[in-house]
């Protein structure tokens, strides 16, 4: 099994497991205090290099990437790194070189940064660089690499990092190759479904709403989108929710409420403009106070996320991209009269599930 999030014992005061895709199975684990998300392999979902992998290290993936596959990566920087890189390459020929579809390149000498890039015919292009550092010398790291239909995106330990346009088609990524001064502990592929259909997909969850649902078009759901939940909410219920964020979003809202009463009993509100992720409730047509601590905003213009909220019988737990970002203590006693869902702001919305 692959933890998703942080490593660790999850005393698991609730888990469930639903089907997610072929040959993925999703198990979620609610501590005290975490919302900890895990893949488990099921025939060949997941597939790993084994630990402490040599470097350089080179080899076959053994599936096709598509929208939805995850790649991740555990591993330490040493103290004499000066940099490291991990390539998705279309073979692995060394003359005459093969092309590389995403060069992911940490540096440490003089300025820290991430230099992102492809290789084709055995031409660089333009390099695409990111100061902001996740990476630091003596310490371990996480990646994650997201493939998305027409992009990568990256985070590292739990953190939205980069984003990186495709300039070679999917296709004709077949190896992975890993290079420099950088200790890998393990490598993880979770092979997922495609992202890009608009379609109903063949998840054994239940849809929450037909109403919002466009036949044609680009997007399947239109903003604000209102639906009924097909169930409840209440202790174990759970609401997906994936979007990608809007190039120039100020932010965008995610509320649970009583189609009877009105109130809102949880209103979530990711702020991009002043990086604040806001929690509150609307009760007797008046707001209480804002939460807003958190220890990583998880959100960045232009990116995919999965928004995962699970009700406890506490609190309301939230994930965003398999890493937990906060708990909300329930503020509206009857749970049972959240039976509304309501989105709206600057997302594209793309799926919406509750089970």
């Amino acid at each position: 099994m692959y933890h998703f999030l942080r490593t660790g014992a999850c005393r698991s005061s609730a888990a469930f497991q639903q089907k997610l895709h072929s040959g993925l199975l999703v198990a979620l684990c609610c501590s005290e205090d975490t919302l900890m998300i895990t893949f488990q392999s099921h025939h060949r979902a997941l597939s790993r290099i084994p630990c402490y992998t040599i470097i350089p290290y080179v080899g076959t993936i053994s599936e096709q990437l598509e929208p939805g596959t995850l790649i991740v990566l555990r591993g330490h920087v040493p103290s004499d790194s000066d940099r490291f890189q991990v390539d998705l390459q279309c073979g692995s020929s060394v003359k005459p070189r093969a092309d590389v579809a995403f060069h992911f390149n940490p540096r440490f000498r003089r300025a820290n940064c991430i230099v992102c890039n492809t290789l084709k015919n055995e031409k660089w292009g333009w390099e695409e660089i990111t100061y902001d550092m996740p990476f630091k010398k003596e310490k371990s790291f996480e990646i994650v690499i997201m493939v998305l239909k027409d992009k990568f995106q990256v985070a590292v330990n739990g953190k939205h990092t980069l984003i990186y346009a495709h300039r070679i088609s999917l296709e004709k990524i077949d190896t992975l190759g890993i290079y420099g001064k950088v200790i890998i502990h393990s490598v993880g592929f979770s092979f997922s479904s495609d992202l890009r259909s608009s379609q109903a997909s063949t998840l054994e969850w239940t849809e929450i709403s037909e109403e919002n649902v466009q036949k044609s078009g680009v997007s399947q759901f239109t903003l604000p989108f209102v639906a009924r939940l097909n169930s409840s909410m209440g202790p174990g219920r759970t609401v997906v929710i994936k979007g990608e964020v809007n190039t120039n979003a100020k932010g965008f809202a995610v509320d649970l409420l009583s189609g009877k009463s009105k109130d809102i009993a949880l209103h979530l509100n990711p702020r991009l403009n002043v990086k604040a992720f806001v929690r509150n409730s609307f009760l007797q047509q008046s707001w209480g106070e804002e939460e807003r601590n958190i220890t990583c905003f998880p959100f960045s213009p232009g990116m995919y996320f999965e928004m995962i909220i699970y009700c406890d019988v506490r609190e309301f737990k939230v994930a965003v991209n398999g890493v937990h970002s906060l708990e909300y203590r329930h503020r509206f006693k009857d749970l049972s009269d959240i039976d509304t869902l309501e989105i709206d702001g600057d997302i594209h919305l793309l799926e919406v599930r509750s089970w």
